[in-house]
């Protein structure tokens, strides 16, 4: 911002409330996109008591003509209306002019089907049996392939899945589970079925073999530089997932594979209270986006139709 902008006095408001940076930045953004729509529509440099009721309604009008999505336009105009409100507790202006936001659908979470979970969990199997004999791509493979298995298998959010320690994993013959830290830092114990048990194993033999003392690195996922002691970062996760779902000619996030494991569960008639427990939710409401019907679920009512 410069310093003859209309929002610096409000910026530093949101500083002085300890907001985050990222969130004064986000701010920032938003208004100065406002202000480059303002001054150009109106012929005139943009002054809070200059903002109109018309010019809100307007500006939605304008994100909309250019195909912005209602989370977007909601935001930017949740943005000026803090800078507005915050101008009325100032006194500079008397009072709020609002605009409604745009409502958005409410679409139940995007899932694999089981034909495109095969298909990725093949690309990472056959990543996995070509790195034989190679030891620095066999130890990838085995990891990228055991991070897939687990996001499936588990329900972890990335950065969850990210931040997992050696000593967070319990394997144990018929069962284990992982200490996992939440939001909130509030922890949980999931559990780990067969497969993801074998996934496990098997990274961490590979991983034992090429670091053989928990020392070097105490951190589950690590990348080729694990001697910086760092975890591997969410963002390389995300490149990983996104390399594997390429090849396997799918759309997938770590995201998209917590809302499988859960669409998983809730086929298989897991009560929301224990999915709740599981994905570390602190509200049923969250968790019963899991069973709102998909695409597939209403073809298949249909179908029953004679």
């Amino acid at each position: 911002m410069t310093n003859d902008s209309p929002f610096d006095a409000f910026l530093q408001h949101l500083y002085d409330q300890d907001r985050s940076p990222a969130t004064i930045r986000a701010y920032a953004s938003d208004l100065r996109a406002f202000r480059q729509w303002f001054e150009a529509a109106n012929g005139e440099a943009l002054l809070v008591e200059r903002v109109t009721a018309v010019d809100m309604r307007a500006y939605r009008q304008h994100l909309e003509s250019e195909g912005k999505t209602a989370a977007t336009i909601n935001r930017r105009l949740a943005a000026i209306r803090a800078w507005l409100r915050w101008a009325q507790r100032q006194g500079i202006i008397e009072w709020v002019p609002e605009a409604r936001g745009v409502r958005r659908q409410v679409l139940a979470p995007r899932w694999l089907s089981k034909r495109e979970e095969a298909a990725l969990l093949r690309a990472a199997e056959r990543a996995r049996q070509r790195s034989a004999g190679d030891m620095v791509a066999h130890f990838l493979a085995v990891r990228d392939w055991a991070i897939v298995t687990l996001l499936l298998h588990t329900g972890l959010r990335v950065a969850e899945l990210a931040a997992l320690r050696l000593e967070d994993v319990t394997l144990r013959p018929r069962s284990g589970w992982l200490l996992v830290r939440g939001k909130g830092r509030k922890e949980r114990q999931v559990p780990l079925n067969r497969i993801a048990r074998r996934a496990l194993r098997e990274w961490l033999d590979v991983r034992n073999r090429q670091l053989p003392s928990r020392e070097s690195n105490p951190y589950l996922f690590i990348g080729q530089k694990w001697v910086r002691r760092q975890p591997l970062a969410p963002s390389t996760i995300r490149r990983i997932l996104h390399r594997l779902a390429r090849e396997a000619g799918v759309e997938a996030s770590p995201h998209a594979l917590r809302h499988t494991m859960a669409k998983r569960l809730v086929d298989a008639g897991v009560t929301l209270e224990k999915l709740a427990a599981i994905l570390g939710h602190e509200s049923l409401d969250t968790t019963r986006r899991y069973i709102e019907p998909g695409q597939d679920d209403l073809q298949a009512a249909v179908e029953t139709l004679e």
